[in-house]
This record gives structure tokens, C-alpha cells and sequence, in this order.
């Protein structure tokens, strides 16, 4: 086995605005929901994304399920991030500002809902599962050969499947100075094993300042947020086709089998249900 710690992290950049002139930017309109009256009830699309792309902050005026058929991408609203994976995907109700970064090489889908015609699943924005079943339809709707009467049937089910996950794959990102230098760190390495104690000290602050900053600014206290954060960077190890041992080791945990353990408790599901096939 190579030397993981060596191995290039591939965790989701946090949709932020580039920092180097390499990455494409694509800028979109900002709608209000239902703005635009559009000439369908679902209409599904797929781009393979052939250079890093920053998709700058823009909303629709229809809700959109963004997810990938490969790779591993993120998507930024407001404060949060996340996850789209070929399994996971984002349900984002028409009018919600987002932005969203996506690697080279990934295989992005997107599918438009209209407003006047689809209920949302949620009035805020929540992860989608996507299971085989959700995903044959999705295909089946990209295809131009489809009759009205059986595009008809297939938006139905469509709509009759899709709801909102159990478990979300994102992580709230603080705002304060004061926690900029912890999640350069996680983003760095999340393998770090600076103790809450080590942080106060090098902060010059109480572990109770750190913790309650923490808690207010994302709904999570210090060893939470840390565990979510190396999750969403296993993740992305995972879908590129990283082994568990390697993620683990990547991630901070000493065996699969902890490794495992505490993948489930964030996300409520199993490492392997990520793993490139």
C-alpha cells in the first residue's frame, strides 16, 4: 500500500470564489422562483465538466436536483456546503442563491422542476438520495425520443419518489477570525489531531470560547464539526476510488472498522455506500 499521508487529499473545495486563474468561471442569472415561465414540468441535463469550475453565486427560477454521475462536487448556500456525489445529490427550491464548485473530469447532472407544475419537497434547501431507481428516471426524461404520454408517466413517478434524505451531507462553515486558523487546518489535513485544549492555547482563549463559538456559529461543537468536516473529505476520497484503509488513515482514524464507525454516526449510512465501483 502506498504511503497514504502522502497521497493528495481530495476533499470538496468550499464553493468559494477561485484563487488562481486556471479555474473556469461561469456566471448565471440571478431569478426569482417562478420569474420565468418555462416549457416543461421536469427537464434533466448532463455535462461532463472537462476544467475546474467555479460556478458563481446565481438562482433559478425553477427548483433544480443537482448531483453527479461521477465524481464528487460541492455547492455553497449561504454559509453551508455541500456534498453532491453519484448518490447524494441537493434539492435547491427556485430563488435560493447558490454557488458550487466542480472538478475536471466530473460527470455533473442537473435537473429543472417547474414551479408551477411541482411542489417543493422543502422550502430550504435538503440532500436527495439518489437511488437507482430515482436515477433510471432521470435518464429516462434526458432522452428526446420520449412520447408526451410516457414523459408524461415518468415525471409522475419522478415526483412521487423524490423526497428529502434522512442525513445531509454539509457542514456549516464559521465566519469568525477566531476559527479561521482550525479549519485552515482540517482543510489542509484533516487527519490533524490538535486537541480543543491545544487549540485554546495556541488561540490564546478558553476551550470554552472556542466551543461556544463553535456551537453558535454552526449548530455543532468542536469534535462534531470536525467529524463532518473529515467526512466530506472521505467522501470524496471514497468516489474517487481510494481504499477504506487509505480514507481512514487520511481522515485521522487508526482502523476501518473506527473509521467506519464514525462515518455512520455523521452521515447515517456506510463508507462503502460512496466507494467507486
Amino acid at each position: 500500500m502506498r504511503n497514504v499521508r502522502s497521497t493528495p487529499i481530495a476533499g470538496p473545495r468550499d464553493a468559494g470564489p477561485p484563487q488562481h486563474d486556471s479555474v473556469q468561471r461561469r456566471g448565471l442569472p440571478l431569478y426569482a422562483a417562478g420569474e420565468i415561465d418555462v416549457p416543461f414540468v421536469v427537464a434533466s441535463r448532463t455535462e461532463l465538466i472537462r476544467s475546474e469550475t467555479y460556478w458563481e453565486e446565481h438562482s433559478h427560477p425553477t427548483h433544480e436536483l443537482l448531483w453527479n454521475q461521477r465524481g464528487v462536487s460541492s455547492a455553497r448556500i449561504g454559509g453551508r456546503v455541500w456534498m453532491l456525489t453519484p448518490v447524494v445529490g441537493l434539492w435547491i427550491p427556485a430563488g435560493v442563491r447558490h454557488s458550487g464548485w466542480t472538478p475536471a473530469g466530473t460527470r455533473h447532472r442537473a435537473a429543472q422542476f417547474a414551479v408551477d407544475s411541482v411542489p417543493a419537497i422543502s422550502d430550504r434547501p435538503v440532500t436527495v438520495e439518489l437511488t437507482p431507481l430515482l436515477q433510471l428516471l432521470l435518464d429516462r426524461l434526458e432522452s428526446d425520443r420520449l412520447a408526451p404520454a410516457a414523459r408524461s408517466r415518468t415525471e409522475a413517478v419522478v415526483l412521487d419518489v423524490l423526497a428529502p434524505a434522512r442525513h445531509r451531507l454539509s457542514l456549516q462553515m464559521p465566519e469568525s477570525p477566531l476559527l479561521a486558523p482550525i479549519c485552515a487546518a482540517v482543510r489542509d489535513d484533516p487527519a490533524d489531531a490538535t486537541t480543543l485544549v491545544a487549540w485554546a492555547a495556541r488561540l490564546r482563549v478558553s476551550p470554552r470560547t472556542i466551543t461556544r463559538t463553535f456551537q453558535s456559529e454552526t449548530g455543532l461543537g468542536f469534535s462534531q464539526w470536525l467529524a463532518t468536516a473529515r467526512m466530506q473529505h472521505a467522501v470524496a476520497m471514497l468516489a474517487r476510488g481510494d481504499s477504506l484503509d487509505e480514507v481512514a488513515l487520511c481522515v485521522g482514524y487508526h482502523s476501518a472498522s473506527s473509521f467506519g464507525a464514525a462515518f455512520r454516526r455523521v452521515t447515517g449510512t456506510s463508507p462503502g455506500r460512496f466507494l467507486l465501483h
